[in-house]
Order: C-alpha cells, then sequence, then structure tokens
C-alpha cells in the first residue's frame, strides 16, 4: 500500500512538471504572436477606472464597456465624484451593461470606500481589494496585476475554457479559485498577468468557445484537446468498413441526429 502511495504521488509530481514545462513553451509562442500583452478596457492609467470598469465587464463584453465608460468618467471623472452621485444616475449610464442596480450600487459604495479608507488609493494587496463592493478575486489579481506588476493570475472565461483545453486541469474545471490556485503552480512567478492578457487575444482570435479553429492554431502540437481528437479521428479511421446490403434487402432509413440545443448556444462574458 505504501509502495503505491509513493508511486502515485511520484506520477502526480511528473504530471505537474510535463505541465509546467508545455505551458512554459505555449506562454512563450503567445508572446511571439501578442508581444504588446495589454488590458483590453481602455482605463488610461487610472487605477480607479480599472476597479470601475473591472466591474461592469461581469457578464458584458469589454467593447461595451469601453463605450459605457467614455459617458461614465465625463459625467463622475473621479471616484469622489462617484461616491457623491445620484444612484439613478449612475444606473441609467451603466444599463447597457446588464445588472445595472447592483453594478451601480457596487460602484458607488466601492468609490466611497476607496476615498473614505484608503485616501483614493487602490491597495495592492488581493486581501485589501476583496473588502471593496463587487469587487473578487477576477477583478483583484486585475489590479494587482496591471497597476502594480505583480503576481496575478485573471481567472476570466478565456482564462479557464482554453487552459482546461490545454490540459492543465480537468476540462470540465470551471471553479475559478481552485484554477487560480493550479495556474500559480505551474506560471513561472512575475508572468502571469501578462499572460492572461495573450490568453484573451487568443480566445477572440483562435480558441473561442463554440468553434475553435485547431487547424489554424499555434498552440495544436501543446494541447491536449487537440490531440485527444487527432486520436479519436484515428479511432475512427481504423473502424472495420461496413458489409455491402444484401440483394433484396432495403437499407435501414437513417434517423435524423437529434440538433444539439447547446451547439449554438451563446457563451457568457467573453473578455
Amino acid at each position: 500500500m505504501k509502495n503505491e502511495k509513493t508511486t502515485r504521488g511520484s506520477a502526480a509530481v511528473r504530471g505537474e512538471e510535463e505541465r509546467r514545462t508545455r505551458l512554459a513553451a505555449i506562454a512563450a509562442r503567445l508572446t511571439e504572436r501578442y508581444p504588446d500583452a495589454v488590458c483590453a478596457l481602455r482605463y488610461e492609467g487610472d487605477p480607479w477606472r480599472l476597479l470601475v470598469m473591472g466591474r461592469l465587464s461581469a457578464q458584458c463584453t469589454d467593447a461595451r464597456v469601453n463605450l459605457v465608460a467614455e459617458e461614465l468618467f465625463v459625467r463622475f471623472p473621479t471616484a469622489k465624484d462617484m461616491a457623491e452621485g445620484d444612484l439613478s444616475e449612475i444606473e441609467q449610464i451603466v444599463k447597457p451593461c446588464g445588472l445595472f442596480h447592483t453594478k451601480a450600487q457596487n460602484l458607488k459604495d466601492a468609490s466611497r470606500l476607496l476615498v473614505q479608507e484608503y485616501g483614493g488609493v487602490i491597495p495592492n494587496d488581493i486581501d485589501e481589494l476583496l473588502k471593496f463592493p463587487g469587487v473578487g478575486r477576477k477583478i483583484a489579481n486585475l489590479l494587482v496585476g496591471d497597476i502594480y506588476g505583480g503576481d496575478a493570475v485573471v481567472c476570466d472565461t478565456h482564462c479557464i475554457r482554453i487552459c482546461g483545453r490545454l490540459g492543465m486541469y480537468a476540462k470540465d474545471l470551471k471553479d475559478p479559485v481552485k484554477i487560480e490556485r493550479i495556474l500559480r503552480r505551474l506560471l513561472a512567478a512575475g508572468t502571469g498577468s501578462d499572460f492572461c492578457h495573450r490568453i484573451v487575444l487568443f480566445g477572440r482570435e483562435i480558441c473561442t468557445a463554440r468553434a475553435p479553429m485547431c487547424g489554424d492554431c499555434p498552440l495544436a502540437d501543446l494541447c491536449a484537446y487537440k490531440q485527444a481528437d487527432g486520436e479519436e479521428s484515428g479511432k475512427d479511421s481504423r473502424k472495420s468498413p461496413q458489409k455491402p446490403e444484401k440483394a433484396g434487402m432495403q437499407p435501414k432509413t437513417q434517423s435524423r441526429p437529434k440538433q444539439d440545443p447547446d451547439g449554438d448556444r451563446k457563451g457568457g462574458r467573453e473578455a
């Protein structure tokens, strides 16, 4: 029993080392393809604006957030302005981003907290950032990574989907906290923030949710999803040919395949 446990433990270590090596190669190729790892949210270097836009981006595209933010920051240019602003006016402006009642209240309360408790300065600490209304680990990591250049892993829908396909963890794992822990172990220190920005670009261009372009993928030879697909194709090609129909026998009528109701289902936020 002891030897069996030792063998399993050694295999797990080797498996993690393999994934770490493979992820380093993946990160290098993404760096070549997307040398500029920039945030898609146009926050103009203002940490408070990034907090606001990060909150608005939940279940909303970055493109829409950028448009809405233009009007929002003209009307409320500082955290103090938003903290003292009229809630109904904030709601009306952010309405196109969805969940506008909750988001507007979060923005007003977070702005007040920033002004009153932190002197208007976004803290460089994930645990402190989690105290802000509407801020989860994704936004906290985004702020620490983009504003302070800290070690951060932003687990958005692109990151969760693509790293699962690449085989960094089980493809059906969707828990962002567990995924963040796994990726922190696998990524080289200090590279997480840029890696996650590049994954977003890669997810929009190549590895989309509904129709990944595996034939044009620069990571195909490093991807567990693609390798598994190749193995399945090989199995199909080795199947025995069907026996010819006997004379006088009518071929069986094939039933129409059931349509997958989720095959064309629009995904959640892709940002």
